[in-house]
């Protein structure tokens, strides 16, 4: 019997930190404000990256937790770059200001998918458990555009927040954003607890 060959995946998605600045209630990664103890270090993160690269992979996501919570993080993302690796980036958006938004510019990032729970702030910040979350995310975003690094808006669908979809996609046209993408709330991490009857019903 012949072995089939064994074609690299496109897509790997990396989880560089569990560290992060918010509290969100529909975490999978359950993040926190000291992250995970047994984070792969700098060099061993490189090191991933250049297996990676062996493989050829099509395109690397790096998210968490909040990426930029992690010290390293230009550095991760511009050896990967280096590697030639398209490297893109899933954030809450609070971090980035302009100079942020140049510096990963600057390290070879493509683009970045800043996550927006509700076309609104109200809605937004309850799920991310800080008030002023949404008008932040939204700074980044114009900071992004600024400096003329792409980006779009991740939404997680609830039975909350179903309603405010065409408002989200009217939010990303006045925002200048690439995409905006929606996706299934993951009963993982706090989610499963504290995001239950949040769950859209099948079918």
């Amino acid at each position: 019997m012949n072995e089939k060959e064994v074609k690299p995946p496109f897509l790997v998605s990396y989880s560089i930190t569990t560290k992060c600045n918010l509290t969100c209630k529909h975490c999978y990664s359950d993040a926190t404000k000291d992250g995970a103890p047994d984070e792969l270090t700098t060099e061993e993160a490189h090191r991933l990256i250049d297996d990676l690269a062996g493989w050829r992979i099509g395109l690397l996501v790096l998210d968490g937790g909040e990426p930029l919570c992690r010290d390293d993080f230009l550095e991760i993302a511009s050896h990967a770059s280096k590697r030639g690796i398209r490297t893109v980036v899933g954030s809450n958006g609070t971090l980035i200001n302009e100079e942020m938004a140049r510096k990963m510019a600057g390290a070879g990032i493509k683009s970045v998918a800043i996550s927006i729970d509700g076309a609104n702030a109200e809605t937004h910040d309850t799920f991310r458990g800080k008030s002023g979350s949404f008008h932040e995310a939204l700074a980044g975003a114009s900071a992004l555009k600024t400096v003329g690094l792409p980006f779009q808006f991740n939404m997680v669908i609830t039975k909350g927040t179903l309603s405010q979809i065409p408002d989200m996609l009217k939010l990303a046209v006045e925002r200048g954003a690439n995409a905006a993408e929606f996706f299934d709330l993951i009963e993982a991490g706090r989610a499963k607890d504290e995001c239950r009857d949040d769950v859209l019903d099948p079918g």
